[in-house]
């Protein structure tokens, strides 16, 4: 039976790389992935495929299955180099330092790999980068005061994790909005700022007319590291 992971049942961490042969390209299993990388950083997931990265390596795309079985398997490698980056992120002493440390670090590889915004929340990754990576910041939640056994631990671990991948998809969607329609904050408020000044003025939407007219507007990095000490502080207080 065919699997996401090939037909074999052997994931692509169990596989052994094939052995070096004569070619006019030589191929790997980390040149595949950060030519992979590269292309969906310029088009998106979408315009990711294993024609177009043979084209881009010079070779033909069946050389890259012998690397590759499926497309499945090219976004393991994929992400697995990106949690890379963020397996080398700062370990503090603390369990709290670590645990901010590792979000941040997962926030601002989202940033230069958008399409990872699009992964995360999906199917478990479980590349070696990926296993350190939960590993360590499960290692250091469990120390956290109000973590008492394993049950707590799996609920703090969820809650953690929901905000992040929101919090990272929201501002992922909201750059590529921009980016899209041309539409910036400032552009989007002129061109609806009377309409919603006609509304407030109705007085039926009072708690929101304070939120528009005195919140302060936060930046993505400050309010991202904001609301995550408040949740933080919540699922361990």
């Amino acid at each position: 039976m065919d699997t996401p992971y090939g037909s074999d049942g052997m994931t692509i961490w169990e596989r052994p790389e094939p052995k070096p042969r004569a070619a006019p390209v030589p191929l790997s299993r980390d040149k595949i992935a950060a030519t992979a990388i590269r292309l969906a950083d310029a088009h998106g997931l979408d315009g990711l495929s294993v024609r177009k990265i043979a084209k881009e390596l010079g070779v033909g795309p069946m050389r890259l299955y012998d690397y590759v079985v499926n497309r499945s398997e090219l976004l393991d490698l994929m992400v697995d180099v990106v949690y890379a980056r963020i397996a080398r992120a700062d370990r503090r002493a603390g369990w709290r330092d670590t645990v901010l440390d590792i979000a941040h670090a997962t926030r601002e590889a989202a940033l230069d790999h958008e399409w990872f915004a699009d992964i995360l929340g999906g199917r478990p990754h479980l590349g070696p980068h990926a296993l350190a990576v939960g590993e360590a910041n499960a290692a250091a939640l469990a120390q956290a005061p109000g973590i008492d056994g394993l049950d707590e631990l799996q609920r703090a671990l969820g809650a953690l994790n929901s905000f992040i991948i929101g919090a990272i998809r929201r501002e992922v969607t909201e750059r590529r909005t921009t980016r899209d329609t041309g539409d910036d904050i400032n552009a989007f408020q002129s061109r609806l700022g009377p309409y919603l000044r006609r509304m407030l003025d109705t007085g039926d939407y009072p708690t929101v007319a304070r939120l528009v007219i005195d919140g302060a507007h936060l930046e993505p990095a400050e309010t991202f590291a904001h609301n995550l000490t408040t949740v933080l502080d919540g699922i361990t207080g």
